[in-house]
């Protein structure tokens, strides 16, 4: 194992962990919304869909780029987002049903597409498994440079449109009646969770990306009844998992990034689940107990 101060002055330590604190920010952030409009499993179904996306690039242009593979992802990712509104949209199938659907078709898609390119000459060279799982210790400064921008244009249209994402997150048919376009809001917020999750696709992979995104929002959730707080304590609670997890796997040989991470930022929510002060269950199960030893020492009856 290797010494906390050799650690944090090794440069290849700090690259991964501020990626991965920057792929926290973002996930803590864009997936707080997804977690107030009950669309949580959207990520799971374009991190998904993503894969055919990475997969197809790299078979069109032959080109090894990040860059180039992360815009192949963000085409289908986006295909995928639009392809599951419409049919909701247009048919009596539920949204859970046709995101069962379509991230399985894609990802099925992936896969074989995947299974060919393996045949192709230097392909092997790619990388392109890493996008299944996630290698976050192959992250270059690059990477964390083009995460920043991705980032920053992110959060600073979050910013932009605060007030129009926050009445529709709460209340999507009042935000329409006093004129903001349900549709083109929609629209803007799925591009940017979109976004979001392409973004962590390097780090965490198609597999664990749906966790990272929900998890840190699930969290927060617990600790606040505000969205600015909440989506502050996500952000936080992203970055912190990031960080612990790039710790934990770079001073243990052997352990991967990425799933570590996501373990780090599911010990965080458990652990709010739990002891939260309002949400927790030990303090529901307290007032419970509580309540119930009153109403024995005033004999009513208990239901």
């Amino acid at each position: 194992m290797k010494t906390l101060a050799s650690l944090l002055s090794d440069y290849t330590f700090q690259t991964v962990a501020l990626g991965s604190a920057l792929l926290g920010v973002i996930s803590g952030v864009l997936g707080s919304f997804a977690v107030l409009r009950r669309q949580s499993l959207l990520g799971d179904g374009v991190s998904h869909a993503a894969l055919p996306g990475v997969v197809m690039a790299f078979l069109l242009t032959g080109n090894k780029n990040t860059e180039v593979l992360l815009l192949g992802a963000l085409l289908t990712g986006l295909a995928a987002t639009y392809l599951i509104t419409l049919v909701v949209r247009h048919s009596r199938i539920r949204f859970d049903s046709v995101l069962a659907l379509i991230m399985s078709v894609f990802f099925g898609l992936g896969l074989v597409l995947l299974t060919y390119a393996q045949k192709v000459p230097n392909a092997n060279q790619a990388g392109l498994k890493r996008f299944i799982y996630g290698q976050a210790s192959t992250l270059l400064q690059r990477d964390v440079v083009l995460m920043t921008v991705c980032g920053a244009i992110l959060l600073l249209l979050v910013v932009l449109f605060w007030k129009e994402f926050k009445l529709f997150s709460f209340d999507s048919e009042f935000a329409e009646t006093i004129g903001f376009g349900k549709g083109r809001l929609n629209l803007l917020l799925s591009f940017l969770i979109v976004l979001a999750i392409i973004i962590g696709l390097e780090t965490v992979g198609v597999v664990l990306m749906s966790a990272m995104l929900i998890a840190p929002a699930v969290a927060a959730r617990q600790w606040s009844n505000r969205l600015w707080l909440m989506v502050m304590l996500a952000a936080v609670f992203g970055a912190v998992s990031g960080v612990s997890g790039t710790l934990i796997s770079s001073a243990v040989t052997g352990l991967p990034t990425g799933p570590i991470i996501v373990v780090c930022v599911t010990a965080i929510t458990i652990v709010s689940i739990l002891f939260a002060p309002d949400r927790g269950i030990i303090r529901k199960i307290y007032l419970m107990r509580k309540n119930r030893a009153s109403f024995r020492l005033e004999g009513k009856p208990i239901i």
